[in-house]
């Protein structure tokens, strides 16, 4: 890659240091909309080499139960997409790890291409993560996508034929190709390894122009390790809402259940726990 996005600059430090490039989702708004830093923060002292923030929709379809309730949990707190970029901004200023903001294409368009992606840029945000953006629609938010510096992710599935597979790399621009590891909502167990390795080990084969990361099902050090084997990293997502939903039930402070978040993610990546 010439003159990587800082994206691509993450996860290509990361692989020259051994290690399998990092991603977390968490929820704009969630668990509620005055802690969401203080999780971004623990999220990215943990080890992130980069972080999706999603901004909360009525009908994430692409989202298991998880998810779903955290996103519906943001909406009754007030939430609203463009309170997205006022966090990025914040936590942008503290931080060099990128920042993708991911959601749904409606929204964006409801907003306005150009102005989504100028407040977007304007915050500090590096990438798009739309998962309901196929490649054949990709033209409505590409090239000004690109014009703001914004990288474009685009999704793969062990249904996509290999003929798309090229065709989504050379579109997608920017970022890295996400490929989903089952054929099922976020939050979902793991399918068959070995159907799953065998299914990114070709996807790798026929990928020229970005990074390749695995998510959906990933919950513990040992099926990101799994999993990653054949990409250049993973996303976690479901697994840190499920234990972010867990510790707030818990009767502790908001600077324990930090420290447990932190530990969690950083237990992600490096297979231990933090002291």
């Amino acid at each position: 890659m010439e003159n990587p996005s800082p994206i691509q600059a993450a996860i290509r430090a990361a692989v020259d240091r051994g290690e399998k490039a990092m991603g977390i989702f968490l929820t704009n708004g969630f668990p509620h909309p005055d802690e969401t830093l203080l999780v971004l923060r623990a999220i990215d002292r943990a080890g992130a080499d980069f972080i999706e923030l999603g901004m909360p929709f009525s009908d994430p379809l692409a989202e298991g139960g998880p998810i779903q309730r955290a996103s519906a949990q943001a909406l009754a707190h007030g939430t609203r997409m463009s309170d997205a970029f006022a966090v990025a901004r914040t936590f942008c200023a503290e931080s060099s790890t990128p920042v993708l903001l991911m959601g749904y294409i409606n929204p964006v368009l409801r907003y306005g291409v150009e102005a989504f992606c100028k407040d977007a840029s304007e915050a500090g945000v590096c990438g798009l993560i739309l998962p309901d953006l196929p490649p054949e629609e990709a033209h409505l938010i590409a090239e000004t996508a690109a014009r703001y510096g914004l990288g474009l992710v685009l999704l793969i599935a062990p249904t996509t034929p290999k003929e798309r597979i090229e065709r989504i790399d050379t579109i997608a621009h920017g970022a890295f190709i996400y490929a989903v590891s089952i054929t099922g909502l976020t939050g979902s167990g793991l399918g068959e390894v070995d159907a799953v390795t065998t299914y990114l080990r070709e996807a790798r084969s026929v990928i020229r122009h970005n990074p390749l990361l695995v998510g959906f099902g990933i919950r513990s050090h040992e099926d990101a390790h799994r999993l990653s084997a054949e990409t250049d990293g993973f996303i976690v997502g479901s697994a840190l809402v499920t234990e972010i939903e867990a510790l707030w039930d818990e009767e502790m402070s908001t600077d324990t259940r930090i420290k447990h978040v932190e530990s969690f993610v950083h237990a992600l990546k490096f297979g231990e726990t933090t002291t």
